[in-house]
């Protein structure tokens, strides 16, 4: 999941899952739960946390979902790359891969189904989320109030680094992957080689929009959704973006803006789709 995806989640769970109380905690007995509890010694300190918990409220930080107890403590999901937050009912059995199923007081359960367990949750005091070194480091936030253009022109200019790979360090800017870097700098007419701090103040602008348009739609049309079904929202449907994308996956295919046959580079292991044309 990128940042649209984390974010459609978040919102799905703040309008159905806060308020319900957790009655039930079920820990699979299976080796990847203990990968996916693997900062809880025992999976007993998991539940004993969550047990008799309401959910208070649905936060975000990047891509990690924070949801707050009315213990004052916060369970922390973080999705890897097949991880899935999906509701359910007792009349519904668990799909494979179902890790850990919370079932709430009324109104059936919430199920984390993981099939290549690179995801986690944990329990956390929420005054301790500052010393989880992995929220502590995250990137500006495209949807935060304090992701300004003069803060992202400052920034660009501090790194010195190519713009793709720039785009998807989640140091930087938070949540995006290799879908929508390669969107965002399709948006902007920029290619992936560019050096962040040569870029002209025109061309700052582009890209500070096209970071926000990209987002901003891709969460309009609820994610992007690939073959692989790795991303559906809580209720198990696909996303709807991924044929609005311009340019990811469309190699050989004619450009949406000038009709030239769009084309890929390898860069660090992933393929990057690009406009020869509109991006320079």
């Amino acid at each position: 999941m990128e940042l649209p995806e984390v974010e459609v989640m978040r919102r799905d769970l703040e309008k159905d899952v806060v308020g319900r109380k957790i009655a039930n905690v079920d820990v699979r007995r299976t080796n990847n739960a203990k990968r996916i509890l693997r900062r809880h010694k025992q999976a007993k300190d998991f539940r004993d946390r969550l047990t008799g918990r309401k959910i208070t409220k649905a936060d975000r930080r990047g891509k990690y979902i924070l949801l707050g107890l009315d213990s004052g403590d916060v369970l922390v999901v973080h999705f890897g790359m097949s991880g899935q937050l999906l509701r359910g009912t007792k009349r519904t059995q668990p799909p494979q891969h179902t890790h850990v199923v919370l079932t709430f007081a009324t109104g059936g359960d919430l199920r984390y189904i993981d099939p290549r367990a690179f995801g986690e949750m944990f329990v956390t005091a929420a005054d301790e989320l500052g010393k989880v070194k992995e929220l502590a480091h995250i990137g500006i936030d495209p949807l935060e109030h304090t992701f300004t253009w003069p803060q992202f022109s400052e920034l660009l200019a501090r790194r010195k680094s190519k713009l793709k790979s720039l785009l998807m360090d989640q140091e930087f800017v938070s949540g995006l992957g290799n879908i929508y870097s390669d969107e965002v700098l399709f948006a902007a007419g920029l290619r992936w080689d560019r050096m962040s701090h040569e870029l002209s103040s025109q061309e700052v602008r582009r890209l500070y929009r096209g970071v926000q348009e990209v987002v901003q739609d891709a969460i309009r049309f609820r994610g992007t959704t690939l073959d692989d079904q790795a991303y559906v929202d809580l209720y198990g449907k696909p996303g709807e973006n991924l044929g609005e994308l311009k340019v990811y996956g469309r190699k050989g295919l004619p450009c949406r803006r000038c009709r030239t046959p769009l084309e890929t580079v390898r860069i660090s292991n992933r393929t990057h789709y690009y406009c020869p044309q509109c991006q320079s």
